[in-house]
């Protein structure tokens, strides 16, 4: 799998779901240039499960953040649209996802996701009984997730295997470092968080840095 970094995120148009059911067509590439906006988009296995609402609820309890941030999010797995309404319809005492207010995406023909590379496919084998190419693996995407700026190119992908969730803190940090490489032009050392000193890209400040810490 290549890395979409630094790259334009695929100009590509998939179903989505909002919160009052309504099925739309989302663009992230469009939705970040056409509207000025950074976009957070994660992806993760399936609905009606485990880990997974877990997630939704934390990225909607830190929308606000985000919107601070001229952020939008946008959730999305290999789910229709139907079930995506059904799980939004569900209480979180269920196990359900309602109160999530960003758009979910329903890449249910897995376009999107097949040119992201994210899709769990182990291999693929030839039956000779049945002449069909069989696929190995819950074709469902790993724990994907992307931050994309204002002009549509991507400035961080990571990808989780399934068990293991996010830190939703740690995008809102990326994002914040971004963001001031984009005011000062300047580069952010490890750990680096809003309000802290930053450096010039260049090596006396960097021993700077080093030696002061």
């Amino acid at each position: 799998m290549a890395t979409v970094v630094g790259k334009k995120f695929p100009n590509i148009t998939v179903d989505a779901m909002d919160k009052m059911g309504s099925t739309l067509k989302i663009n992230v590439l469009e939705e970040a240039a056409k509207n000025g906006k950074k976009v957070l988009l994660f992806w993760y296995p399936k609905d009606f499960t485990f880990v997974c609402p877990t997630e939704l609820h934390a990225f909607q309890a830190a929308l606000a953040e985000f919107e601070k941030r001229n952020t939008i999010v946008i959730g999305a797995s290999c789910d229709t649209p139907e079930v995506h309404f059904a799980w939004l319809s569900t209480s979180k005492n269920n196990g359900g996802i309602e109160g999530v207010t960003y758009p979910i995406i329903a890449d249910s023909n897995r376009n999107l996701s097949s040119i992201l590379g994210i899709l769990d496919i182990t291999g693929e084998r030839y039956d000779e009984d049945t002449d069909t190419v069989q696929v190995e693996g819950d074709n469902v995407t790993y724990r994907a997730t992307y931050l994309i700026d204002e002009e549509g190119t991507v400035f961080h992908e990571g990808i989780n295997h399934m068990p293991v969730g996010r830190n939703i803190e740690e995008y809102l940090r990326l994002i914040d470092a971004y963001s001031h490489v984009q005011s000062h032009g300047e580069v952010c050392p490890a750990n680096w968080r809003e309000g802290e000193a930053a450096m010039a890209p260049n090596a006396k400040e960097t021993a700077e840095y080093l030696a002061a810490h």
